[in-house]
């Protein structure tokens, strides 16, 4: 492939990059499902992580690369500095993938060279092309990445470039590392690198950035117009510090907007053929799974995936809809996977259909996993007449993509009122299969039910998030809740669904716990890794 492809290559960096996000982090098992649902969405690319930072990590890479590598799954990549250890452990835990890839970068920009790196300009010319090498000889494909190219001497980015590409560089990434450059600044910064990088016509140019001031999406899109043919983002642009560029934006953009891009990828302007190989019907989905596991809530504004995306308020807006849905809205909100709110089964319905359902909605349970889901979607359809796909969706994320299961709420009890002190009375069972009972009272009924809950657990942490939003509307809607907590420097979150909003807030309250015991007890001491992001 070179830089007249047609279309734009999507690298989903979510498990790598957005996993950084503060309070994100995911266990192998969840990495796996996203993998899958990365998969079902069409990306090109799966930037599954970075295979030196720790045995987790490794083995995540290595069980997406042998379960979603296959010969017509994703490309998966893992992430490794220009050293040499870091390049085994990525070849090594890629082995199983159909198509692996390499990533590996260095610094490249002054400020990186004085006060990270402390190595020269001659030195990390060298370390690049002798890495990139490197990396070659075990595999085809490999990605080289200037850390912090948009703020790298553009002389200097152009001769590491060319010694990339001739080393055998694939992929040319140009990372705004920071989030620092302007949609024109980074537009002229991909033509340059056409225009003065010799062998550049063998390489794609991908192109990676963080939102911190808000531009992310936009520096890519006027990277396309300029020549950039791979676009790194994450599901709602999730990420360190600010995020990333969002890979919904980015692709609705360019779907939307396909007549304006076209000229650019060479196609004719009135060409209605998809600019990228993303199924946008798997969108909503996605976007949905990624903020369950991470913990990570979308903001109701957020474009494309927020819950007022497709709403309108304004009574002017609301009488144009009606009459045509194209005086207001520019696109289908079926067009990423938001249908009608259809009601499909109910208490009476069986296990069978049940699953068939799961499977229309795009997931594939083992026995074990249905089992669990059909027991909660039994309990819940006792308490509410009419279910969802909405509901099925957050049964089936609460029940089987849970924290590690080591302590167990068996029972939440609650007295509260206008003159009442608020009391909560819980039972937990321990990972010894003990089970012990506390009370407390709090300023409301979750506060009690927390101070309940740590006194049997009895793990310091502090809670710095509690959210809790409907999965739809009504009385009896399910409700989610979504808590984060700070132990020393680390952040875990917990998330659980309920039509109880206090029993899902213990439930998700013990997740996080259970994430926070769980690290206390098998805390690893992997050799430091440093600068984890391009």
């Amino acid at each position: 492939m070179t830089n007249k492809t047609d279309r734009i290559i999507i690298f989903d960096t979510t498990l790598r990059d957005g996993e950084q996000c503060p309070g994100a982090t995911l266990n192998i098992d969840e990495k796996l499902v996203i993998a899958k649902q990365l998969a079902r969405l069409g990306v090109d690319v799966i930037e599954a992580g970075f295979a030196f930072a720790s045995p987790g990590d490794f083995e995540a890479v290595k069980k997406i690369a042998e379960i979603v590598g296959t010969e017509n799954g994703p490309v998966v990549c893992s992430l490794a500095r220009a050293i040499k250890a870091d390049i085994e452990a990525a070849a090594e835990a890629l082995k199983p993938a159909v198509k692996g890839r390499i990533h590996t970068f260095i610094s490249t920009s002054d400020i990186h060279l004085e006060y990270q790196l402390r190595k020269s300009r001659a030195e990390v010319l060298a370390i690049a092309e002798e890495m990139v090498a490197y990396a070659k000889s075990f595999m085809t494909d490999v990605e080289f990445s200037p850390m912090d190219a948009a703020r790298t001497d553009p002389e200097f980015l152009y001769q590491v470039l060319e010694r990339a590409i001739a080393a055998g560089a694939t992929t040319v990434n140009i990372p705004d590392t920071v989030g620092y450059t302007t949609p024109s600044e980074f537009g002229a910064i991909i033509k340059g690198i056409i225009d003065n990088v010799p062998n550049i016509d063998q390489a794609i140019i991908s192109v990676h950035g963080h939102n911190d001031l808000g531009l992310a999406v936009a520096n890519f899109l006027e990277a396309v117009k300029n020549g950039a043919r791979q676009l790194e983002c994450t599901i709602n642009g999730i990420g360190e510090r600010a995020g990333n560029a969002s890979l919904e934006e980015l692709v609705m953009a360019l779907h939307v907007r396909r007549q304006y891009f076209n000229p650019y990828l060479g196609r004719p302007e009135e060409s209605q053929e998809s600019l990228t190989n993303i199924d946008t019907r798997q969108i909503y989905k996605t976007s949905r799974l990624v903020s369950n596991l991470t913990g990570m809530l979308v903001q109701p504004n957020k474009a494309i995936v927020g819950a007022n995306a497709f709403a309108h308020e304004s009574g002017i807006h609301q009488d144009g809809v009606l009459k045509n849905k194209l005086t207001y809205e520019i696109m289908d909100a079926q067009l990423i996977g938001l249908t009608d709110n259809q009601i499909v089964l109910g208490k009476h319905s069986g296990r069978n259909a049940f699953r068939t359902r799961l499977k229309e909605l795009g997931f594939e349970l083992s026995d074990t996993e249905l089992n669990k889901a059909f027991v909660r979607f039994k309990e819940v359809a006792d308490k509410k007449k009419e279910i969802s796909d909405w509901d099925l969706e957050a049964i089936v994320n609460d029940e089987i993509q849970q924290a590690p299961d080591l302590f167990r709420v068996e029972l939440v009890q609650v007295s509260c009122g206008s003159n009442a002190r608020p009391t909560a009375t819980v039972t937990l069972r321990t990972p010894d299969g003990e089970e012990l009972t506390d009370a407390a009272i709090g300023t409301g009924p979750v506060d009690a039910v927390y101070k309940a809950i740590n006194r049997v657990v009895n793990v310091p942490n502090q809670l710095i998030e509690f959210s809790v939003q409907s999965v739809t509307a009504g009385i009896d809607a399910i409700g989610e809740v979504t808590i984060r907590l700070r132990y020393e420097s680390k952040v875990f979150s917990g998330h659980a669904a309920n039509t109880d909003i206090i029993v899902a807030s213990a439930q998700a309250y013990v997740n996080a716990l259970n994430r926070l015991y769980a690290s206390l007890q098998t805390q690893q001491k992997p050799e430091e890794v440093t600068a984890q992001k391009v």
